[in-house]
């Protein structure tokens, strides 16, 4: 990795809080940077370039021990997003939306959302292809322009943009999939344009296998992933496991995001990847921050974890 590369991630961070688990990202020389809402509320953003922010898994609709009122906690987050001095470009969703993809769960979660004043690109997540129509009443809502099930891409102030759709036909504990088509068009995408340019990838499901016994990752993605190794810089958003999990890959940054409804365990660390009932004192405990530096001639990131509850 060239000296340009590690000096722009030098100081990466990425956090997450309470009731605010979305990300502000910040892309300043062709990377990716994030800090938690909480840190954007109190002190603006002074990188140079532009932020945007994701959120995941807010399961609008959800309202069991894990969490009784989903919905209440994804306003929280939003009226974090509110409450930032300088205001993000736009909002990515990465997924699971609604809890059962039920128009009224759509509805709650467009009124909240809307309340942030800011565009939003999404994806669905599995929750979102439950009605009758496998993912017509999302692709009705927010299909307007995409290809196929829901994938699109844009570009923003020279950042390339691209949102795969990979919980088509999603079986229980199955892995994620792309499809042929969609693969197609993802290296039509990409062609032609030059190798420095920034790429952003967002999608539901990890476009690498966190734990394939849960179903954690995309069968698929290996080929999408040939596509995208000849750019200098690739940051790979993904949600689906309600949690922080980071790799790297040669240029490619991946980041899982934790959800703003409830958190799930480890791969492998209890019988399924449902939802994690903790106890309430606990929860905050649960739902912590993550710190992660890539630090000059070190060949990882280091990660930094520190909860609510400290």
């Amino acid at each position: 990795m060239s000296d340009h590369h590690t000096n722009d991630r030098r100081g990466f961070l990425r956090c997450m809080a309470w009731a605010g688990t979305g990300a502000l990202w910040t892309v300043s020389g062709g990377l990716a940077s994030s800090i938690s809402l909480d840190q954007a509320a109190a002190k603006p953003a002074q990188a140079k370039g532009f932020t945007f922010l994701q959120i995941s898994d807010s399961h609008v609709g959800f309202a069991k021990p894990a969490n009784p009122d989903a919905k209440a906690t994804f306003q929280e987050a939003v009226a974090k997003i509110i409450a930032m001095p300088v205001k993000p470009d736009f909002i990515i969703h990465t997924g699971d939306i609604t809890q059962l993809s039920k128009d009224s769960e759509f509805d709650d979660a467009d009124q909240i959302i809307k309340q942030a004043g800011l565009t939003v690109f999404n994806v669905p997540g599995e929750h979102d292809m439950l009605d009758e129509g496998q993912g017509k009443a999302f692709l009705n809502r927010y299909g307007k322009g995409t290809k196929g099930a829901g994938w699109h891409s844009f570009d923003h102030k020279g950042v390339h943009f691209v949102a795969l759709i990979n919980v088509v036909n999603l079986k229980a504990g199955g892995m994620g999939s792309l499809g042929a088509e969609q693969l197609q068009w993802l290296k039509d995408d990409l062609a032609g344009r030059p190798s420095s340019q920034p790429i952003v990838v967002f999608a539901h499901i990890p476009l690498w296998t966190v734990y394939a016994d849960w179903g954690w990752g995309t069968d698929d993605a290996a080929q999408a992933l040939t596509f995208l190794k000849r750019f200098g810089s690739v940051t790979v958003l993904n949600g689906h496991i309600h949690q922080i999990t980071q790799k790297v890959e040669g240029n490619v940054h991946f980041h899982t995001a934790r959800s703003t409804a409830f958190p799930q365990p480890v791969g492998g660390q209890g019988p399924s990847p449902g939802p994690l009932k903790v106890p309430t004192e606990q929860l905050h405990s649960m739902l912590g921050i993550t710190t992660a530096s890539f630090v000059r001639g070190q060949d990882q990131i280091a990660l930094i974890d520190a909860t609510l509850a400290s």
